[in-house]
């Protein structure tokens, strides 16, 4: 038996009694992949990306690790909710329009502690301000680098359309901004560089396209090392008592943590495992967040049908963003119909094995966007469903 068939055999039976929609976390899959990630992170703590997780229970588990520590979250509304949950250490990853839970934030000096908010620009200065609603707490603020590579002069941009801040004087000017402002102090600094960590370069079946991303990769590198150093020593001249410099993702966590200027690696796909982490050279980790859908018809040879399946993940349209069938090895999606919004079917000699109910397992394209099709997980340890846990949308929150 392969140690995939040997995967299906243990789901199956820890999930045996159990209908189909089921989402499960392999446990022993997930511990070990965040021992990888601390092993990658060579010493600095990994900040746990909310959106990559979407369950408190696993947020817990992670963050009682060593090597752990604080969460990054994707709306303000959830940092609020996790903070008044107990997690003392919310970044914001994203700016936010949320002028009621900025009068939330502003008014709680709990709250104020324990969350730090994200800009790029003064004008979201002014937005909190006229949020206040008399609220005089100080807000934190972490102050977002655009991590791009631009080369000819500008005219070539790669990398994700974020923060307009892409210049050590450019970032320092709205940290003197800040400083400028009463009811606001900069604590920190984050830079993303999506193009590095959240692309694959090992790409199956394209050499020349993996081959091409990897040179684009280590100049990225080498361009934003120095200028996040730069960046950092600029600021440092504004607010010499800078908490922290964020940086990273799964995808690059050790170049990261290899530049003397970032005090702390973001990352939190990594623990899941989902399929778009496939195609790195740097790192393989442990499929760890499934999820297994019912067979509910058998067409034909070489056909069965299950239900639902049409859960894609967000970023540009392609077969890459679709959920791909895992367990058992061998089925295809049919590329007349693909993924269904109530049945899909699926193609493939092993189809005639399986039997109406029996369970074919899935992997996700991204991490936490399961949770948004799922409100429990089932954590499975060895052969046996071991607790069943709520998803932020088993909590009733649907934040995004």
């Amino acid at each position: 038996m392969t140690a995939r068939a040997a995967d299906r055999a243990r789901y199956d039976r820890a999930t045996a009694q159990l209908d189909a929609p089921v989402a499960i976390v392999d446990l022993d899959a997930f511990d070990a992949n965040a021992d990888d990630l601390v092993r990658r992170a060579k010493g600095k703590p990994i900040r746990v990306a909310s959106k990559s997780v979407r369950c408190r229970a696993l947020l817990e588990r992670v963050l009682a690790r060593e090597g752990f520590a604080g969460i990054m979250s994707f709306t303000l509304a959830e940092s609020l909710w996790l903070a008044r949950s107990g997690f003392d250490d919310v970044l914001l990853a994203y700016p936010s329009a949320d002028r009621a839970r900025y009068a939330e934030l502003a008014a709680d000096p709990k709250l104020a502690a324990a969350v730090t908010v994200m800009i790029d620009d003064p004008a979201q200065l002014d937005l909190i301000d006229a949020a206040r609603a008399g609220g005089g707490e100080v807000v934190r603020v972490c102050l977002e680098l655009d991590t791009s590579l631009k080369l000819l002069g500008g005219r070539v941009r790669i990398g994700a359309r974020r923060s307009p801040l892409h210049s050590p004087a450019e970032v320092a000017e709205v940290a003197r901004a800040v400083a400028r402002r009463p009811g606001f102090k900069v604590v920190g600094i984050m830079a993303y560089e999506g193009h590095v960590a959240g692309v694959g370069d090992a790409v199956a079946g394209h050499p020349l396209r993996s081959r091409a991303v990897r040179l684009m990769q280590a100049a990225a590198r080498r361009e934003l090392a120095e200028r996040r150093a730069a960046v950092v020593r600029a600021v440092r001249e504004v607010v010499p008592d800078l908490e922290f410099v964020n940086g990273g993702g799964t995808g690059s966590v050790q170049h990261t943590a290899a530049e003397d200027a970032v005090t702390e690696i973001a990352a939190g796909s990594g623990l899941y495992v989902p399929r778009l982490f496939d195609n790195y050279t740097s790192f393989r980790g442990r499929p760890a967040a499934l999820f297994a859908l019912p067979v509910v018809r058998r067409p034909g040879v070489g056909v069965v049908t299950v239900l639902g399946g049409g859960y894609p993940a967000s970023g540009a349209p392609g077969a890459d963003r679709l959920p791909v069938p895992c367990l058992p090895e061998g089925l295809r999606y049919d590329p007349q119909e693909g993924a269904g919004e109530v049945q899909t079917p699926l193609l493939g000699p092993v189809a005639d094995d399986l039997l109406i109910g029996d369970k074919v397992w899935f992997r996700h394209a991204k991490a936490g966007e399961l949770c948004e099709r799922f409100d429990t997980l089932h954590l499975v340890e060895g052969d046996a469903v071991t607790a069943a846990v709520p998803t932020y949308r088993g909590e009733g929150h649907t934040f995004l």
